[in-house]
């Protein structure tokens, strides 16, 4: 009886060790299996024990995570999407909870990493903002505003690798490299962006197989772990400026070109722009326009090198000189320089744009010369025809009258260049009707002038009311103009002479 009960002691506690010792096993195993039961089917989970991997998720992708049998597995596996993922579970240890955001803001997955009795449990998770589901830092309104914003926002390490971009920089990364770009990898040359720090950089990219330039103003912003980096696209500024550059080089060689010469003075009134004509008129060096004087330097200048009128009182010349540049300012000034050389400057001042003021300089010399040439000339002319006896009218082709002598001014007892108007053919034939005895000679000359085609000289003879026989003539002349001439015998011709005489 008592081996019995020996025996049946001996069963009761193996049953009860037996079962003191299966059922923590059991309730680990349920444990672990609630912990890889993810919120999904597009989520995967990893169970770790230190750096080794427990357990995982199988979704009918076990081939393409054969690979992942560690922490440094999945760590590289989860870099290019994830490079803020833990360098260790000791880091998920210290903090209890770590959520790992994607480089690129504009996906709706992170990753969740949580310590749980030590287990470090990897939650993939995708996020449903439809749901309410979003991560702490996609409820971030600054971090919402930084993905929406237009222009590119990246954040950088100490490493100098991309931890973070808005959705703006990966489009601008799958532009410049197709559309599977490693985003880790920063877009703008480090020696570029850096190369003045806390001052913004201009930087070029250019798109593969593509031969233009992306252009940006790069700012850093420095933060204890890393920097971060702003990108403004200013390709239209870029154009612009080059725009520019261009039209001031096509202006400059255009001045080159010019043979009058060309000083623009910008509003501070220093010397901008001047053409090579302007140093051979003005006699100045180069290196002393190059060194961009202020206008009073550069009149001043000009004076000493006789290259414009002395003032007659120096002293008052600095209040000439202020009145000099207000009417350019005005776009009233102009002047004709005679210099002491014989050369005549035809001097003006226009204004340009944003205060900005132009002087322009022509020598006019052989104009002037051509013009007093012309002057003495036509002078000698008329002083030639004074002394003619014959009494001699010029119409030009549109009936107005051009010249007269002094023999027809003493004839008729006019003098045309007293008169404020032009007088016309018909204004001389009524003064010429009113002294004569009628006769249809003035109608005739009248209708010649009006002639243009089978114009041949004619004569006729007019008595005048005091009984004077003149002989008249009507010559065509070249340019559709008409002489008319007047030539008296003996009688007349004495009373002019002695008229002249007493003249």
């Amino acid at each position: 009886m008592s081996d019995w009960l020996i025996v049946t002691g001996i069963c009761l506690v193996s049953i009860v060790g037996t079962r003191l010792w299966l059922k923590p096993r059991r309730q680990k195993v349920g444990f672990r299996r609630d912990l890889l039961r993810p919120r999904s089917r597009l989520d995967q989970v990893y169970l770790f024990d230190g750096n080794q991997l427990l357990d995982r998720t199988d979704h009918g992708n076990r081939a393409d995570q054969t690979h992942i049998l560690d922490w440094v597995g999945l760590r590289r596996e989860l870099a290019v999407e994830f490079p803020g993922f833990p360098t260790s579970p000791n880091e998920v240890r210290s903090k209890g909870e770590i959520i790992v955001p994607p480089i690129d803001g504009n996906q709706n997955r992170d990753v969740l990493c949580e310590w749980v009795d030590g287990i470090v449990r990897v939650h993939l998770r995708t996020l449903n903002p439809g749901k309410g589901s979003r991560s702490t830092c996609q409820q971030d309104p600054l971090r919402v505003a930084m993905d929406k914003a237009p222009y590119p926002v990246w954040y950088m390490n100490k490493d100098n690798q991309v931890r973070w971009c808005n959705h703006a920089y990966t489009n601008l990364a799958r532009k410049v490299r197709g559309q599977d770009p490693d985003l880790n990898t920063p877009l703008f040359p480090e020696e570029d962006i850096f190369k003045l720090p806390s001052k913004k950089s201009r930087v070029a990219i250019s798109p593969q197989d593509q031969d233009h330039k992306l252009w940006f103003d790069v700012s850093i912003v420095s933060e204890e772990e890393g920097n971060l980096c702003y990108a403004v696209d200013i390709n239209a500024v870029v154009d612009a400026e080059l725009a520019q550059r261009n039209f001031v080089q096509t202006l400059a060689k255009t001045f080159a070109q010019l043979s009058i010469g060309l000083a623009i003075f910008d509003r501070n009134r220093q010397l901008a722009l001047f053409n090579p004509a302007l140093i051979d008129l003005i006699a100045l060096p180069a290196e002393f326009l190059s060194s961009r004087p202020d206008l009073f330097g550069f009149f001043d200048r000009l004076r000493d090198q006789n290259m414009m009128p002395e003032p007659k009182n120096y002293s008052s010349w600095r209040h000439q000189f202020d009145d000099l540049l207000k009417a350019a300012v005005d776009g009233h000034y102009q002047e004709t320089w005679s210099l002491p050389s014989g050369s005549v400057y035809s001097v003006s001042g226009r204004p340009h744009p944003d205060g900005a003021v132009a002087f322009l300089f022509e020598d006019i010399t052989a104009e002037i010369t051509l013009t007093r040439r012309f002057r003495s000339e036509l002078e000698l002319g008329q002083s030639m025809m004074d002394r003619l006896d014959i009494a001699v009218a010029t119409f030009s082709s549109d009936g107005t009258l051009a010249f007269s002598n002094r023999s027809y001014h003493q004839l008729w007892q006019v003098d045309p260049d007293l008169s404020f108007a032009q007088v016309t053919v018909q204004d001389a034939t009524k003064i010429w009707q009113d002294q004569c005895i009628a006769t249809p000679v003035w109608g005739r000359i009248r209708d010649f002038v009006d002639l243009r085609d089978n114009r041949i000289e004619w004569s006729a003879m007019v008595t005048t009311r005091d009984g004077v026989t003149l002989s008249c003539t009507i010559s065509p002349v070249q340019g559709g103009a008409t002489m008319v001439r007047f030539q008296t015998n003996g009688t007349v011709n004495q009373s002019i002479q002695q008229a002249q005489l007493t003249d």
